[in-house]
């Protein structure tokens, strides 16, 4: 059997008792069947790798790897795949740097098939740390199989404290933010964004996520989650959009029940009137 995770509640009092719970049932997935299958494979394989051409070729070595980067959907786009690690992260003008999904670039940057003369999948250690992040990437998928909100919380929990911790200029990192999907939606949600939001030119879309943080944290930094106390924020912020957003719809779908009740009323007295 498949590992599913314990999920008994939504919202932030669900988030709150995952984060309880998280170390054991982490574990416990990790030492499922299938992921030990598949992390022994990789463990064993990955070395034998020369390029990305032999990557893609392998089903269950790219699986493990676009899942450690939370790419895993993109398992049949084997030729895009295969464009994506060979080309160079350090020429601007690259076809990975010119994606806005940064993940992309991470997991060309891993590998180091487009500049490096030694691949770094060939070096002592590189199975160990990416085993670490597949772990963690799916646990989260499995998280998302029931709850997608969970999913995001978690994935921002570690990919934005990663990114304060880098020594990167602050608009690079928040344009990093824009170009990951999972931290993005949980910024948009969070501040109740609308979805014309993504039509603004990316420095007004930068302009507007720093005002909502500061008046949020009263810092408009991304270094300043370096703290987990100012992630935390931010999810219980992003937990308390979704509920607003969620009250929203349904007053929505309640008012267009009412007008079609209101319209299915008025046709019947007309009906009756004749």
């Amino acid at each position: 059997m498949s590992f599913q995770p314990i999920l008994p509640l939504d919202g932030y009092v669900g988030w709150r008792f995952l984060q309880r719970t998280l170390d054991r049932q982490q574990e416990t997935h990790a030492a499922s069947t299938q992921s030990q299958r598949d992390q022994a494979y990789f463990r064993a394989n990955i070395a034998a790798v020369s390029n990305a051409q032999e990557l893609v070729a392998d089903r269950r070595l790219l699986s493990v790897a676009l899942t450690a980067f939370g790419l895993q959907d993109d398992l049949l786009n084997r030729a895009f795949v295969e464009k994506v690690l060979e080309s160079s992260h350090r020429d601007d003008r690259s076809f990975v740097n010119r994606l806005s999904d940064k993940r992309y670039l991470k997991l060309n940057q891993a590998f180091g098939f487009g500049d490096s003369i030694v691949p770094r999948n060939q070096f002592d250690g590189f199975a160990d740390a990416l085993l670490s992040t597949y772990r963690d990437r799916s646990f989260e998928i499995a998280v998302g199989a029931q709850n997608d909100s969970m999913r995001l919380a978690l994935a921002l929990e570690r990919d934005l404290a990663d990114l304060a911790a880098q020594p990167s200029s602050e608009a690079t990192r928040w344009y990093t933010i824009l170009g990951t999907p999972s931290m993005r939606r949980v910024f948009e949600t969070a501040f109740m964004l609308p979805s014309s939001f993504g039509t603004l030119d990316l420095e007004r879309q930068v302009d507007i996520l720093k005002t909502r943080t500061e008046k949020l944290t009263g810092s408009d930094e991304v270094a300043q989650f370096a703290d987990p106390e100012a992630v935390e924020t931010l999810i219980r912020q992003f937990f308390l959009g979704e509920q607003v957003q969620q009250i929203n719809a349904a007053a929505v779908a309640g008012s267009g029940a009412l007008t079609l009740l209101q319209q299915g009323q008025s046709s019947l007295r007309a009906m009756l009137g004749r």
